[in-house]
């Protein structure tokens, strides 16, 4: 009878196999679990209260802080094991939204001496300052630290017609940062 050269293979791929096996089963019986966050979260904590960021900006839209603090409550929701409560949470939250603002950038020479230089694009630029209170560690807390970030679009676009997709963009990258700094450690 003939054999198949591909069965001894498989012996020794199984035989190779073994003692990963074995290691796995005597970690397993001995109680060691390893546990992987991926949003990278270490913190003890259970809670986090939020306290309404307030809009303290002269050009942002009224609604600006409660839209932040929405999309930071949501954020902890969907990123975290912590649960947001209304007050007294274990880690604590608050700030205000300083800065609302509109530059033009690439400026755009003309050829016309009586005509005006204009900008090809546009900044919206948000800034946030946030106090983070840790009552479990506070050497994790922090006061007043200041996130900002910003985004360019064509000055062919309306700031009216693109403020609220681009409000929530830049919200998205202030809110990560926020996290990465409070709960993660970064």
């Amino acid at each position: 009878m003939k054999t198949n050269g591909a069965i001894p293979e498989m012996k020794q791929w199984l035989y190779s196999l073994l003692p990963a096996a074995a290691i796995l089963l005597l970690f397993n019986g001995c109680g060691v679990s390893v546990n992987y966050s991926m949003t990278g979260t270490s913190t003890p904590a259970k809670t986090i209260s939020i306290s309404e960021f307030y809009n303290n900006t002269d050009l942002g839209p009224a609604n600006l802080g409660q839209t932040f603090t929405n999309q930071l409550k949501t954020y902890f929701i969907q990123n975290s094991s912590i649960a947001v409560v209304a007050e007294e949470g274990e880690l604590q939250m608050e700030g205000e939204i300083t800065d609302f603002r509109v530059t033009p950038i690439a400026p755009v020479a003309t050829s016309d001496p009586n005509q005006i230089n204009s900008a090809s694009s546009t900044r919206l630029t948000i800034t946030v300052k946030a106090t983070y209170v840790n009552t479990l560690d506070d050497s994790f807390s922090f006061k007043d630290k200041t996130f900002s970030f910003y985004k360019d679009f064509p000055n062919d676009q309306n700031l009216t017609d693109v403020q609220e997709q681009y409000s929530k963009a830049i919200f998205d990258r202030i809110i990560n940062d926020l996290f990465n700094a409070s709960v993660a450690n970064w």
